[in-house]
């Protein structure tokens, strides 16, 4: 019995001649993306099994997060240029980006307490208490403590960035900016405040919102801005309970390896809030 060889070669071979193999003098994939340098970034300090799966779900959340920075920042220009449907594509990006953080929670759960004690003195003090992108995204969405700056001193080029975007309009500043715009009344201290104070709910606003939902018709945009504030806020505060779960899952109550109390500090932090009367209308509707 003879057998075709031909039956058992690629069966795309044929229709995809076309293929690019020489790339002598082309930039491939794997240039473009550098990765070679983004795949030799995990440089593990133990001899434990698991220290990778710790360094790569912090790494690929720190590159969701630079996206959601990217994103953000861009809605908050287009809103203050009054193009809020380009907003909107970007705040629904960010929510999605989120829904993957969160799932990243399961998979750093599959560590088990004994497999991450074998290499947690390898981390030193280094905890994610001082990802500065998370404090970016904090600052970004309104809420500022400036306490949290000091812990990046030792980089003026990365503490001067901290200390811009602080002291920046957040996303909910120039929403509330849109507000005004489209001529509902808004207390006038809150439209040129100083933006590096946390923002405190106000009764102006809550009934600007109010008026935004109770007639949708005429302010459909300002709703739509105002669901994708509630979706961003929603994922963040389902983001913060899965790593407190996992936190609590994996070291139980023990003090973080930055210095914080661990689980009671996340779960403080829960409470909270970024967009305050977007959440108390709902009881008011």
């Amino acid at each position: 019995m003879s057998i075709n060889k031909g039956q058992f070669q690629d069966p795309t071979t044929a229709s995809e001649k076309g293929i690019h193999t020489d790339f002598a003098k082309s930039m491939t994939y794997g240039e473009y993306l550098n990765l070679d340098e983004l795949l030799s970034a995990q440089n593990c300090l133990s001899d434990h099994h698991d220290e990778m799966l710790f360094i790569v779900i912090h790494q690929v959340s720190e590159l969701w997060m630079k996206l959601i920075l990217h994103e953000t920042n861009s809605a908050i220009k287009a809103i203050q240029d009054g193009q809020l449907a380009t907003s909107f594509k970007r705040l629904a990006r960010v929510s999605k980006i989120q829904s993957q953080i969160i799932q990243a929670w399961d998979v750093l759960s599959t560590l088990t307490p004994a497999e991450y004690m074998e290499f947690r003195d390898s981390l030193g003090q280094a905890s994610g208490f001082q990802s500065y992108q998370y404090r970016m995204i904090e600052f970004t969405l309104g809420y500022k403590t400036s306490h949290v700056l000091k812990i990046y001193e030792k980089d003026p080029v990365l503490h001067s960035t901290l200390t811009k975007a602080f002291h920046a309009p957040s996303l909910y500043d120039v929403a509330i900016q849109s507000l005004s715009k489209s001529g509902l009344e808004i207390n006038s201290d809150l439209l040129d405040r100083d933006f590096s104070e946390p923002y405190e709910a106000d009764e102006s606003v809550k009934q600007a919102w109010l008026t935004v939902y109770r007639d949708v018709d005429q302010y459909w945009d300002l709703y739509q801005l105002g669901e994708k504030l509630v979706d961003i806020e929603d994922w963040l505060q389902q983001w913060r309970f899965r790593h407190m779960k996992t936190v609590e899952r994996i070291i139980g109550f023990k003090v973080g390896t930055g210095g914080s109390s661990g689980v009671t500090y996340l779960k403080k932090v829960l409470d909270q809030r970024f967009f305050p009367e977007l959440w108390d209308l709902r009881t008011e509707i």
